[in-house]
């Protein structure tokens, strides 16, 4: 009987072991992710590590998908990653990669994309966004848009708010940008790519409403539809100034901040990674901490905003998911721990009773010698 309950303990610690181990890579990460949830680059690195231990292959399929598809930038911020993360990227794909790039940066390639930018206000890559900046920065572009939709809002038809406190915004940072010799520049640059990917519907939906409602803040309606009644784009040194009167300059900290960030995100990673993070924002802190993602990654971040989402700026995976992988460790070392303090307890309790009944066996033989000695005296 004793026997069994000893072997019942070790059992125990058999089973507590065997759930441990399975449990523990869960817990590690979790309890990882837990605490990276702060930090965007720690967090993507957590969850790209296990990505790849899971496919090895998968910087090189999206590779091949971002070449198919034209993207030479994004081929290239994966090959970046390959190269940080120590996967294997075969010589012909990396030549394939270095050519397409070639090709992209060639001269009139360039040309071509920046006249498109500078024409019509539109950017998706660097060339594009030099013409669009430059657009900008002659007043052409802002004084376009927001002489049109500050007409729709004067006739009361449909009027895109956001575009048109962008523009607004961007003519005073304009002329804020003149002052300080180019220092507000990535300012400018982000008002810019923000109100591009407004108009090519590639704002995140919950970032679109904040940027809306922040737009309007800026704004002095009365005194815009007054600008825009007399405006003119054959003037646009006249325009400007009656458009930049409507501007308030103290509702616009919360714009010029994502202006900001959204500036950062374009130094570090390109256009196209500013555009997938306003795409995948959902609202201001997001695209900060995508700014913080790219000061940290480079070239690598469209990779890994590819690769992970939105998940790449934030913990994702309900904390409560987490919490039970880490309690159900926990839980699991505590039966190990009582299985342990059983099984010694059981096995000490063994060798203590094996030691009575020696003892007692030796004394009942003493106490049978000194019986049997008188009479053998006797006889």
């Amino acid at each position: 009987m004793k026997a069994g309950r000893l072997n019942l303990a070790l059992a125990g610690v058999a089973f507590s072991v065997a759930i441990g181990g399975a449990l523990w890579p869960h817990a590690r990460q979790a309890g990882a992710m837990l605490a990276a949830q702060d930090d965007p680059a720690l967090l993507s690195d957590i969850q790209l590590s296990s990505l790849l231990r899971n496919n090895e292959a998968l910087i090189a399929q999206n590779i091949d998908a971002a070449l198919d598809a034209g993207d030479a930038d994004l081929a290239s911020s994966f090959l970046a990653l390959a190269q940080d993360k120590q996967v294997n990227v075969s010589d012909e794909q990396a030549r394939r990669v270095a050519d397409a790039l070639a090709a992209e940066n060639s001269t009139p390639h360039f040309a071509k994309r920046f006249a498109s930018g500078l024409v019509t206000g539109q950017a998706d890559d660097v060339a594009s966004l030099s013409g669009t900046v430059a657009g900008d920065l002659f007043v052409f572009g802002d004084i376009r848009d927001a002489v049109r939709e500050g007409k729709h809002l004067v006739m009361g038809e449909a009027t895109d708010r956001l575009v048109l406190g962008l523009a607004t915004a961007g003519l005073a940072v304009t002329a804020a940008t003149y002052v300080s010799a180019g220092t507000a520049t990535p300012v400018r640059a982000g008002l810019t790519l923000v109100k591009d990917a407004r108009k090519a519907g590639r704002l995140g939906e919950g970032l679109a409403a904040w940027a809306g409602r922040s737009a309007r803040e800026v704004v002095d309606t009365p005194a815009l539809e007054q600008a825009v009644a007399s405006s003119s784009v054959l003037r646009p040194g006249e325009t400007a100034t009656a458009i930049k009167a409507a501007f308030r300059a103290e509702k616009a900290g919360g714009l010029v901040r994502l202006a900001k960030d959204v500036g950062r995100i374009t130094e570090k990673s390109g256009t196209r990674g500013a555009l997938d993070s306003l795409k995948l924002a959902e609202g201001p802190k997001d695209v900060a901490r995508a700014a913080r993602l790219a000061e940290a990654k480079g070239g690598q971040t469209r990779a890994i905003l590819k690769l992970l989402g939105r998940g790449a700026l934030l913990l994702l995976t309900g904390t409560f998911n987490l919490a039970l992988w880490l309690l159900s460790a926990l839980m699991m070392v505590f039966g190990f721990l009582s299985s342990i303090k059983a099984t010694t307890e059981r096995a000490t309790q063994s060798w203590l009773d094996r030691r009575k009944r020696r003892r007692l066996r030796q004394a009942q033989a003493g106490s049978a010698a000194a019986e049997l000695s008188p009479a053998a005296s006797c006889g």
